[in-house]
């Protein structure tokens, strides 16, 4: 079912996200582009975000690419997605979302807690050669969009309780 929701999704959600004039390339149409975010995407879509991460911001997001979400326990994304789950995928993908612009220079050499849009800190940790947020590693810094920053993670962080 995941699957053809992608498939369904993927060309309605380039066109839809992708709608901006082509000069802007905001969080959302930059994600989109990178072509790794499709769950992300759908996500996105499902919790009624897209105007809020395309709105002026800046936004740091730490962006889970597909292989990230791929990575959850089976049925997990399918169950996120339904319309009753709304609420906790809210929670969850605005757990990824910093408000401000997080540049990883920033960060070197140091370990830090961010608030984020959802409430609750994310722990930060540039002290051991890379970048971790709650043990997921950072793979991609500092992709500028134009209302902030993607920071693409290997794991999809949750929040706890």
């Amino acid at each position: 079912m995941m699957r053809k929701m992608l498939m369904g999704l993927t060309a309605a959600t380039l066109v839809s996200l992708g709608s901006a004039p082509s000069y802007a390339a905001d969080i959302v149409d930059t994600a989109v582009k990178a072509g790794q975010f499709n769950t992300l995407a759908a996500a996105l879509k499902a919790a009624g975000l897209i105007e809020t991460l395309k709105g002026q911001g800046p936004f740091t997001v730490f962006a889970p690419t597909d292989a990230a979400f791929a990575k959850l326990p089976a049925g997990t994304v399918d169950n996120l997605l339904k319309p009753e789950n709304k609420a906790k995928l809210v929670q969850i993908l605005t757990y990824h979302v910093v408000p401000g612009k997080i540049m990883s220079a920033s960060l070197a050499g140091k370990k830090m807690d961010a608030k984020t849009v959802e409430g609750n800190d994310l722990a930060i940790d540039a002290t051991m050669g890379g970048v971790t947020v709650n043990g997921a590693k950072v793979v991609s810094a500092d992709v500028a969009a134009d209302n902030g920053l993607i920071h693409v993670i290997d794991t999809v962080v949750i929040p706890q309780g």
